[in-house]
């Protein structure tokens, strides 16, 4: 346990306020500014044993990213994804609970092992000699869906003194300035990615967003769609027709967003994908063969997911992709203020075709002569030549032996991430939603 002096020294705390702004100012990610933080906090002499803080994000996929400090031990984070469902019990016990349902700004507690714990975490904090421990909301503005949440703990014999609880609540503000910084840094980037993907989204951030601006680039291309999904529009609801579309996404698309592949664009109910490379043959080989990897875990993952729908009850998601390899401009097209950051160009329009030919021939997966000379000789079968609308040339079309295509996918994507709701989630999600709760809503709750 430790037994700190009571004086925090006013010039070193003023230090750490000064690295938060130089922190924030040269773009430092949420994770190095809250270690850094953390850390010099205990070199000023705060006798801090325990520091977590939540930051509820603005993302597509994500409600929360949470750090927990643990002083000589480190910090882990995590990511909380957008999940549905109510609070646990732990969490309607929590000291977070209590802030938010009550709308108080801070809660202190002594930790005093000899007299049972108000919240269930407290017996946890016992265990690690905690002896004083505040509790914060700090909302970034009037909107609810952006702040940070936390809590501080200490194993000084004496607790927090009252210089302690004014330093850290002088420094919890600047604290929240460089954070929201950080996390509206975080949010572009998050935002770019998620909706152009990663490479687009990076040269979109780094400027590339006049129209016209762009490159001519070589790439292994794919295209792929699902299958009956007017008719399933026209005889289902929206919820499952949604539903039902996020499934075959989940299923099909996931693996060409790996290994050096982009998903571009999602057209209604396909996408198209790129697999970038440079002019020369083993670029090329190494990019197609990714391509046709991807290919093979797709059709896996489609067989275990119309498996599953099987024993619900539900139909098959039948699909058709086709693959191919040219050059194509990667950039910006459209008004002068609605742009959209895509791949285009004739081979484009190829793999567009050779996609389209699935509904033809008997196989799901088909690619052209080009794309399957990057992959080697074996395990192809020659289709035919087909005649493409908008083509010159007749294109070789031919068909990939899928037999040996993987029964699962071991990155298990089709499972669920998280199995329950975190604590830390359920946290942003109350913070989130805390203004639209009325009394009676708090009260039903606990």
């Amino acid at each position: 346990m430790s037994t700190a002096q009571s004086e925090i020294s006013t010039i070193l705390m003023d230090k750490v306020a000064d690295w938060l702004t130089q922190s924030a100012l040269a773009g430092n990610d949420l994770e190095t500014l809250v270690k850094g933080f953390c850390e010099r906090l205990a070199a000023a002499g705060l006798p801090l044993v325990r520091v977590h803080l939540s930051f509820s994000m603005l993302h597509p996929l994500y409600d929360a990213l949470g750090f927990t400090w643990l002083r000589g031990q480190g910090m882990e984070v995590e990511g909380f994804r957008k999940k549905g469902g109510g609070p646990n019990d732990r969490f309607l016990t929590s000291p977070y609970y209590h802030l938010l349902s009550n709308k108080l700004d801070h809660l202190r507690r002594r930790i005093d092992p000899s007299v049972p714990s108000e919240f269930p975490v407290f017996d946890e904090l016992k265990l690690m000699g905690v002896t004083d421990y505040m509790a914060f909301v700090h909302p970034f503005s009037s909107n609810a869906n952006q702040g940070m949440i936390g809590s501080w703990a200490t194993d000084s014999a004496a607790g927090f003194s009252d210089s302690m609880i004014s330093a850290l609540l002088r420094i919890q503000n600047h604290l929240a300035v460089a954070s929201k910084m950080a996390v509206l840094t975080k949010l572009a980037d998050n935002m770019m990615t998620t909706y152009l993907g990663g490479d687009a989204g990076k040269r979109v951030l780094n400027g590339q967003i006049k129209r016209g601006e762009g490159d001519t680039i070589r790439a292994a291309l794919v295209m792929a769609d699902m299958r009956g999904s007017s008719r399933l529009a026209e005889t289902s609801g929206r919820e499952i027709y949604i539903d039902t579309l996020n499934q075959f996404f989940d299923a099909i698309a996931a693996p060409f967003n790996r290994s050096g592949g982009q998903i571009m664009s999602f057209l209604g109910d396909g996408f198209l994908a790129v697999y970038p490379c440079e002019r020369h043959r083993p670029q090329s080989e190494i990019a197609c063969q990714a391509a046709l990897a991807a290919a093979h875990k797709a059709t896996a993952r489609m067989a275990d997911l119309n498996l599953r729908r099987k024993s619900e009850g539900l139909g098959d998601i039948n699909f058709g992709i086709g693959l191919h390899v040219g050059n194509v401009m990667f950039g910006n097209v459209g008004l002068t203020d609605r742009l959209t950051f895509s791949a285009f160009g004739s081979a484009v329009n190829e793999v567009q075709r050779l996609q389209t030919l699935t509904k033809k021939y008997p196989h799901s997966v088909l690619a052209s002569k080009d794309f399957a000379s990057y992959c080697g000789a074996n395990g192809w079968l020659t289709l035919g030549k087909e005649e493409l609308a908008g083509i010159k040339q007749k294109l070789t079309v031919l068909s990939p032996d899928l037999s040996e295509a993987l029964l699962a996918d071991e990155d298990g994507a089709l499972e669920p991430i998280y199995d329950r709701i975190s604590d830390a989630e359920q946290v942003m999600l109350l913070h989130r939603d805390a203004n639209r709760l009325s009394a009676a809503d708090l009260k039903k709750l606990q």
